[in-house]
């Protein structure tokens, strides 16, 4: 560690799915010399990436936990997070972007902007992450990064700029144009080690030239001096360079890099674009809240000798204990020193510190203030904050989405039940966005995630790290029931039994309402419920809610108002108000014509277009919306909006339908009411299970 925070960059590659992210990750490393030899992700070596450690993600080719690595480029120190691109893994993104400084947003030249990269540019701008732009894959067959470039524009809003012109494309691609230095940059050499530079080939001049002009256009706007040097014609390098970096770092302007990762072209003038245009920790506002006054916003400073700041944004059950990885902001963090958790307050020793490669580390002494390494043995929560002795600071939350999809899992026998407690203890620790729970009624163990190959992949890794057999049951859906129409109600609660009875009287009206779970609102005036018992009543019509009518599932849009009452000088207590509070709900929500509400997911198929009408009919059959198709060369993607309870087993249906060449993502768009035919099966189904379990 040089200890130079200016020449600092904590980066994240983020990427729709496919797009090239971890290969182009093993590329960095291998020119950065962290790594001695090139392995890709579905290699035929049978090795796989660097940052691919996990079995799992090696047969399937595809990254599930995110993983960090630190590497030198020029006299900068880049630590890299590469983030998964399934958005079924979405909090392994947002974490790492929480505590990133600056990302590089890998796009495909042929599929574009695709509907994964616009959840990845949201949780972008959601942390304020600066970002530069790296089209990938431009030797493919239908490359055309300059429609990307427009992409970005129109469908991320991105004021995107290109900083470099392809030389050929598809199989002819060679190299690329840096327009700012206005060179032709060539990548010579088996595994495009040797990076040469000339003068631009005559027939790309004119384009060259037209796209400078663009880009001097564009960066002239956060730069008065290179406006005055355009206009005279003469623009020097630092100048325009100066001008790109304040653009990008108040995400005003995205500069957009070519090449591709695979065939070794373009990644070094990436490397170097992380140094010129992304920000050095002390660039970036960081800002922590202070407990004990009243939250007030501290802004955190990155400097080793001030009190420590850090966030542990990753936990990982390793083979030593618990690995906790940490981001330092203000202060150092030493081995040896004493820490407080500011969520429960205890105060821990810090045994090992440790820097990571993928899954390697290395031993440090410290962890300094702009730094992202990892500690050993340390009992902490995804997200807790950690500080010195004497001042309590916390971080500002994650974002975390709530489950959609849930399936019971039964142990094969009481040793899979042991490892099976195991596994999930970890996992649940591990993954905010991975629930699990003993359903009471049933006594199943219930394991809820962001999708199917969420759950699948947990399943798989307790078979393979625990090894629990668990056999898995149908998948269930995360319903809702909600009111659609206004109801009165008036309810008396009273029992009378020796001594003190129970007393209260609540009456008002509930009304469906938008956007929001639950609303209450009192107007009671004159007293005629006590104030002291306005919030038994709250808390009695939220616990109403937990368990609608129908299908015993949570209740969410209600507005309760409630404008009388009356109470008993001696009978009425905090429990009798609750009581008259569930009382008042089950009568005023039968009157409110209740409905089920079902998960509705956002699909997006990407498919060859001779099979569109095939996809398309597929999507109908599952209750579908079919909201637009594009074309993108002999590609065509499809995005609809499909009920989640109708996705199960959708990616056999499309491989069977398409010949295996189409593939799919989905997301969580809205809650949307259930058709009635299909609701009435529901309460069937619901009272038949009512039944069995009584």
């Amino acid at each position: 560690m040089k200890r130079d925070v200016e020449k600092v960059r904590n980066i994240g590659i983020s990427a729709h799915i496919d797009a090239g992210k971890t290969t182009l990750t093993e590329r960095i490393l291998y020119y950065t010399r962290r790594i001695h030899a090139i392995h890709d992700v579905r290699g035929k070596d049978g090795v796989g990436a660097t940052m691919d450690f996990m079995e799992l993600e090696k047969e399937r080719g595809i990254t599930i936990t995110s993983a960090a690595t630190y590497c030198e480029w020029k006299d900068h120190e880049i630590n890299i997070i590469d983030t998964p691109g399934h958005v079924d893994f979405t909090i392994e993104v947002e974490r790492a972007l929480r505590v990133l400084d600056g990302g590089v947003l890998v796009l495909c030249s042929v599929g574009g902007v695709q509907s994964q990269s616009i959840t990845v540019d949201r949780q972008m701008s959601r942390y304020k992450v600066p970002c530069i732009a790296f089209v990938n894959k431009c030797d493919r067959s239908g490359a055309n990064p300059m429609k990307v470039v427009d992409q970005l524009r129109e469908k991320l809003n991105h004021n995107a700029v290109a900083m470099q012109i392809p030389i050929g494309l598809e199989n002819e691609f060679e190299g690329v144009i840096d327009l700012v230095s206005m060179k032709a940059i060539y990548f010579d050499g088996e595994k495009g080690d040797i990076v040469r530079e000339e003068e631009i080939p005559e027939e790309f001049r004119a384009e060259a030239e037209a796209k400078r002009e663009e880009l001097i256009d564009a960066a002239s706007m956060f730069s008065e001096e290179l406006m005055e040097a355009a206009l005279e014609g003469e623009v020097p390098e630092d100048l325009l360079r100066s001008a790109i970096r304040k653009g990008t770092l108040t995400r005003e302007l995205t500069p957009v890099f070519m090449g591709s990762a695979y065939k070794n072209k373009g990644v070094q003038p990436l490397l170097d674009a992380v140094n010129y245009y992304l920000p050095h920790p002390a660039e970036v506002q960081n800002i922590a809240l202070d407990v004990e006054n009243d939250e007030a916003e501290v802004i955190l400073k990155p400097d080793p000798n001030e009190p420590l700041v850090c966030l542990a944004f990753k936990l990982e059950d390793g083979r030593y204990g618990q690995l906790t990885y940490i981001r330092v902001y203000q202060g150092t963090l030493r081995k040896g020193d004493f820490i407080v958790n500011c969520r429960t307050g205890n105060k821990t020793k810090v045994g090992r510190v440790v820097r990571m490669h993928a899954n390697e580390m290395e031993d440090i002494e410290e962890i300094p203030a702009g730094y992202i390494g990892a500690l050993f043995g340390i009992d902490c929560a995804s997200g807790d904050t950690f500080t010195s002795p004497g001042i309590r600071y916390t971080m500002t939350s994650m974002h975390v989405p709530d489950p959609v999809i849930s399936l019971a899992i039964v142990p094969k026998d009481n040793k899979a039940q042991d490892n099976m407690s195991k596994a999930l203890n970890r996992f649940t620790k591990e993954d905010p966005t991975f629930r699990a729970y003993v359903d009471h009624e049933t006594g199943e163990t219930i394991i809820s995630g962001m999708g199917e190959l969420h759950l699948e992949v947990y399943i798989e890794r307790m078979k393979r790290e625990y090894n629990a057999e668990v056999t898995v049951g149908q998948p269930q859906v995360a319903y809702r029931e909600t009111i659609t129409q206004r109801a009165d109600f008036d309810y008396t609660h009273k029992k009378q039994t020796g001594g003190a009875g129970q007393y209260g009287r609540v009456a008002g009206w509930m009304e469906p309402i938008q956007d929001e779970e639950f609303v209450f609102e009192s107007q009671i005036v004159g007293g005629a419920i006590p104030t002291e018992f306005i919030p038994s009543c709250e808390k009695g019509f939220k616990a109403a809610m937990e368990k609608g009518s129908l299908l015993g599932v949570p209740v969410t849009g209600v507005k309760v108002v409630i404008n009388d009452g009356q109470a008993h000088s001696v009978d009425s207590s905090d429990m009798a108000f609750q009581a008259a509070a569930r009382g008042a709900f089950k009568q005023g929500y039968s009157k409110a014509k209740p409905a089920i509400l079902e998960p509705i997911m956002k699909v997006s198929v990407e498919t060859p277009t001779e099979f569109q009408g095939a996809v398309m009919g597929s999507l109908n059959q599952r209750r579908g919306m079919i909201l637009g198709t594009q074309d993108e060369g002999d590609m065509c993607v499809i995005e609809a909006e499909v009920p989640l309870s109708e996705m199960f087993g959708y990616s056999t249906t499309l491989r069977s339908a398409t010949q295996g060449k189409a593939q799919f993502t989905m997301e969580f768009a809205t809650y949307r009411q259930v058709p009635k035919n299909i609701a009435d099966e529901l309460i069937k189904k619901a009272q038949e299970e009512k039944k069995k379990a009584a």
